[in-house]
């Protein structure tokens, strides 16, 4: 085999149709596009037309409601914070705080407070101050011997 001699499977490219190129390749002249109007013209998009009906989007009812002042919570896994404490990035032994959770690089942001959950093991007995955790992360860290301090009233703790 030669280079000149590969070439695709048969069904793997399907030719290209060739609108306008004269009245004998079938698609000649108006190239399928019919005579005059909107849609006939380039550069039209009429998406979600449905010729003068009612279009379904406006037919279904409106669902939901997006809280203007909603909590945005920035969340940290209890298996990362212990990575970086096994590299070296966070101090076990000291206080673990927002700002050093952050300085440290476990998350980019702090929002509207850190929200720790509970995916991951943790080994190290920590003293942890975030503004939220779920029942299992608590759980999680006072089994493994340390501590949590919840600064902001969670949902899930105020219900």
């Amino acid at each position: 085999m030669k280079l000149n001699e590969l070439r695709d499977n048969d069904g793997a490219a399907k030719k290209q149709k060739r609108v306008a190129r004269g009245p004998g390749s079938g698609k000649g002249k108006t190239a399928g596009r019919g005579i005059k109007g909107q849609k006939s013209r380039s550069g039209v998009a009429l998406n979600g037309y449905e010729g003068g009906q009612m279009p379904l989007y406006r037919r279904l009812p409106k669902r939901g409601f997006t809280k203007p002042n909603r909590k945005e919570w920035a969340v940290v896994n209890l298996g990362l914070i212990q990575k970086f404490i096994e590299a070296g990035k966070l101090d076990g032994k000291a206080e673990i705080t927002e700002d050093a959770i952050v300085a440290a690089g476990v998350t980019s942001h702090k929002r509207d407070g850190i929200r720790v959950l509970a995916k991951g093991e943790i080994a190290t007995a920590l003293t942890l101050v975030v503004s939220g955790a779920s029942k299992s992360a608590v759980e999680a860290i006072e089994k493994a011997g340390g501590k949590i301090t919840l600064t902001a009233q969670t949902v899930a703790a105020a219900e």
